[in-house]
């Protein structure tokens, strides 16, 4: 009995039950913690778990979240509807400009949630600047950093309370495993883990954490690669008549490269672009000639994927979608970016 009683005072660090406590979990939570550079970390099921036990963590009815403009879907819904209807109030802003930003704080403002950059157009904020201002006030701060990954970006360097991830994208790269991740300090996560973690039951389970560990022994060549490669096509693209508009980190008319500079050691392989088609049964043309991308969401893996805005017009989920109908997000893997090249050369000659 005293055993069991010993267990159950610390259920996130002694084997008790395997929701709270799982070895393989706390290899995979010691090492994402490390690599960060916070105190301890938290694996989920999805990054949209990370992020909804994340933000539930720090507010309560009555507070307002200052969010960046743009977010991540189902980052919005959370924080636009399924707070909303316990009285947590929301200012989307465009945090490009980080005075006009933190001008939408208010007295009862709790937490400010930034995606830098965002993983659509790749606007930034400016980190530093936005997590010394929330400490002043004591507001939390919250990034999602799975563009960068830990290897690109460090934001708990730069004074950011939580960061979160979807662990499905770089930090698995095989495609074959879905995970979240929540790194912070020890209390802020210790305390997540023994309310929303533990309520909400949104745990990894140990098979997918085993995958995840593998998956960071090949973090740095693959992101490395993917951003070299990365930048070729870009270039390529930006130089593309039939290109209207290039959004990318790294691109010639990126209009934020100071921050590029001061924030990130290095820009991954997703970025968009806008192609110039008359109306959509072009641009299906176009999407339909494809030889080597494949069309599906989601990135990070070793496999080239092509994801166009223009798909989300019939979806029930994403159909108060705003972004151009001829904007692409496209991810560049492993492949050689010669032979992608090529394949975006020839279904671009089909507009």
């Amino acid at each position: 009995m005293e055993s069991m009683r010993n267990s159950l005072k610390n259920e996130l660090s002694t084997p008790f039950y395997t929701r709270g406590y799982n070895p393989t979990a706390a290899i995979l939570r010691e090492k994402l913690a490390a690599l960060e550079g916070t105190e301890d970390a938290l694996v989920l099921s999805s990054g949209s778990a990370a992020v909804a036990c994340a933000v539930i963590s720090q507010v309560k009815a009555g507070d307002h979240v200052l969010c960046v403009a743009k977010p991540y879907s189902w980052t919005n819904k959370l924080i636009a509807q399924l707070l909303a209807r316990f009285d947590v109030s929301f200012t989307f802003a465009d945090g490009q400009n980080t005075e006009e930003f933190l001008q939408n704080t208010k007295e009862n403002t709790r937490l400010i949630y930034l995606e830098s950059p965002n993983s659509l157009t790749f606007e930034q904020q400016d980190i530093a600047a936005i997590a010394q201002f929330a400490k002043s006030k004591g507001i939390a701060t919250i990034i999602d950093n799975s563009y960068s990954s830990p290897l690109f970006q460090q934001p708990a360097a730069m004074g950011i309370d939580l960061i979160v991830h979807s662990a499905t994208k770089y930090l698995n790269g095989h495609s074959d495993a879905l995970g979240g991740v929540i790194c912070g300090s020890t209390k802020m996560i210790q305390h997540i883990f023994a309310n929303e973690w533990m309520t909400l039951g949104a745990h990894l389970s140990p098979h997918e954490c085993s995958l995840i560990l593998r998956g960071l022994r090949t973090l740095e060549i693959r992101m490395e690669r993917s951003a070299q490669s990365g930048f070729k096509v870009m270039q390529f693209l930006e130089n593309h008549p039939k290109v209207e508009k290039v959004y990318h980190p790294l691109a010639h008319h990126y209009n934020q490269k100071e921050l590029t500079q001061k924030q990130l050691k290095n820009v991954g392989g997703l970025f968009s672009f806008q192609v110039r088609a008359e109306n959509i049964d072009q641009l299906d043309n176009m999407l339909n000639g494809f030889q080597h991308f494949l069309l599906a969401t989601s990135w990070g893996g070793h496999e080239s994927l092509i994801f166009p805005m223009a798909v989300l017009k019939s979806s029930a989920n994403y159909s108060g979608n705003t972004l151009p109908w001829n904007l692409i997000r496209i991810y560049v893997g492993l492949e050689s970016p010669d032979l992608l090249i090529a394949d975006l050369s020839q279904a671009l000659d089909k507009l």
